[in-house]
């Protein structure tokens, strides 16, 4: 089994290494993945967590046609764990992406993901226009991450939530991109 790295950037941010996703991850993802406080507070992680969805996960987001890029937020360099959560930035149409993150729970609280947003965004490694963000109406930690960032509200929606197997209300932001 190979642990290659897929062609997409590496970003360094005052605590964090922002890295490709690999297949080394699988353990502790799958264990941040599988704690009941990530799952439902994203709309595609299943809770329980079932065998082989993590690594189904690795392998798609390491496809070269994937349209999602995965970073991990890897601490080691700061002497915190390897995986302290995921970015992501999906594709959509016209220059456009949608942003998700999670951090494990042990890392709630820490500026993590705002610090990893704010390198993304600056980087801009899709060359957007705009991107989109959309978090659970019970997750304002999360939304706080969005504002922080200089994102704007938009507006209420809804998402189904896999771990909940429900549909649950969402808000959705959005951040114009300077080019």
């Amino acid at each position: 089994m190979t642990d290659t790295l897929v062609q997409q950037p590496s970003y360094n941010t005052q605590r964090l290494f922002l890295r490709p996703i690999r297949k080394s991850d699988a353990g502790l993802i799958s264990v941040h993945a599988a704690d009941v406080r990530v799952a439902q507070m994203t709309a595609v992680i299943p809770h329980p967590l079932p065998p082989g969805v993590t690594e189904a996960f690795i392998e798609t987001s390491m496809s070269a046609d994937r349209t999602e890029d995965v970073w991990v937020m890897d601490g080691s360099e700061q002497g915190h764990a390897e995986v302290i959560g995921l970015i992501s930035l999906n594709r959509m149409d016209r220059g456009q992406s949608e942003i998700g993150y999670w951090v494990a729970p042990a890392f709630w609280g820490t500026g993590f993901a705002s610090e990893a947003l704010a390198v993304l965004i600056e980087a801009n490694p899709h060359n957007n226009s705009r991107i989109f963000g959309q978090v659970f109406q019970d997750n304002p930690g999360s939304a706080r991450v969005l504002m922080n960032a200089g994102f704007e509200y938009l507006g209420d929606a809804e998402a189904f939530c896999i771990a909940r197997n429900a549909v649950v209300q969402t808000w959705t932001y959005s951040k114009a991109i300077e080019q």
